[in-house]
Parts: C-alpha cells; structure tokens; sequence
C-alpha cells in the first residue's frame, strides 16, 4: 500500500505544495527561498529516506517565520496523511547523533497526540541570515499536525549551523525508525487498539 501524500495550502502568507513518500529513497526538491531552511529540509528527506518535494512562496519580505511554520505544518499534515491509521508501524523513533562538536539525543512518537520540547539552544541569534529560534517553531508546527510527540536535547555544541544540523538529522532518523514497517505487529501499535490524534 503506497504511503504518500500531497498537500496544498494557500494563505495570505504562504503558497506551499508539498508531495511525500515514506517509502522513498531520500530524495529532495525542496525551493522555499530560505536557503538554510531548504539545506535542512534536504537533510531531513536525507536522513528519513523520505522522497520529499516542497515548494513555497512566502512573505519573506516580512521575514522567514511564516514560510518556516506552514511549511511545518504541511509536512505534519503530509505525514499523518501518509500514516493513516498508523498501522504496522514501530511508532517510536530515537537517534543519538553526533555532527562534528555538537551532540543532539533525539526521539518521536508518532502516536497521534502532539507535543515538541526542543532543549536546544543556539549560541548565536542567526545561522547566516536564517533565524535560529525558527528550528523549533519548524518542528512544533510538525508535531501539531502530525500528531506526534518531538523531543530533542542538545548535550554540547559551539557552532550554530552544527547544531540545526544535528538536531534535523537526528529526527528524521527518528522518523525513519517510528515510520518502519514493524514485522512483529502488523495492528495498531497501542493497547488502546486505536491511535487517534483525539
């Protein structure tokens, strides 16, 4: 069963079409005029091995935050879309990982409830000109619409731009793990029999 989606979202601030598939080899084609943002949206279909394609027009003369939190949001919609009734999957998803000095532990569960506790923080106000504080409001626009639970702590780091990387990388392995096929349940994952973002 193909597990992909395609969202439209059309606002006075944003135009975003955005196409997933969990199943995909980790390619990308993402244009949001947010350079740094595009890297870390390339990064995450990377590492999730999701086949990804973003394009949005944004009020980027206002500045980047409405592109960064509807584009979130559409992946979050994209995801739960993709998911369904989230059956046969692992649920849970974790990844320790290491970019060069900073060191980022990060899990999801993609259960249907939303919540995002992102202890990370940047020792710079930018990363080039992207704005640092727009990583988590990214991924909390994520897990509301997705219905999943991201956590992310950052243990050490010096370097701004390392630890967005880290702290991207890290989830989408996570989302790899929590959105795999699991052999061993091929119901819904939950003793309640349902996972349901109400």
């Amino acid at each position: 069963m193909s597990r992909t989606a395609t969202v439209s979202r059309t606002t006075n601030e944003t135009d975003i079409r955005l196409a997933l598939d969990l199943d995909g080899t980790g390619r990308a084609d993402i244009s949001t005029g947010l350079g740094f943002f595009d890297h870390m949206l390339t990064l995450l279909a990377g590492h999730a091995l999701f086949d990804l394609q973003v394009a949005c027009q944004g009020d980027l003369e206002v500045d980047g935050h409405h592109t960064v939190e509807d584009v979130g949001r559409a992946l979050g919609f994209a995801l739960a879309q993709a998911l369904g009734e989230r059956r046969g999957i692992r649920r849970y998803g974790h990844s320790v990982l290491p970019m060069d000095e900073a060191l980022v532990t990060a899990a999801v569960d993609v259960g249907g409830r939303s919540a995002c506790v992102l202890a990370v923080n940047f020792p710079v106000p930018t990363i080039g000109s992207f704005d640092a504080q727009l990583v988590e409001v990214f991924w909390e626009s994520v897990a509301a619409t997705a219905g999943a639970n991201v956590h992310a702590v950052l243990h050490h780091g010096r370097n701004g731009h390392h630890i967005a990387e880290a702290v991207f990388k890290g989830l989408a392995r996570s989302l790899r793990m929590a959105v795999e096929p699991d052999p061993r349940q091929p119901g819904i994952p939950s003793t309640k029999g349902t996972l349901t973002q109400s």
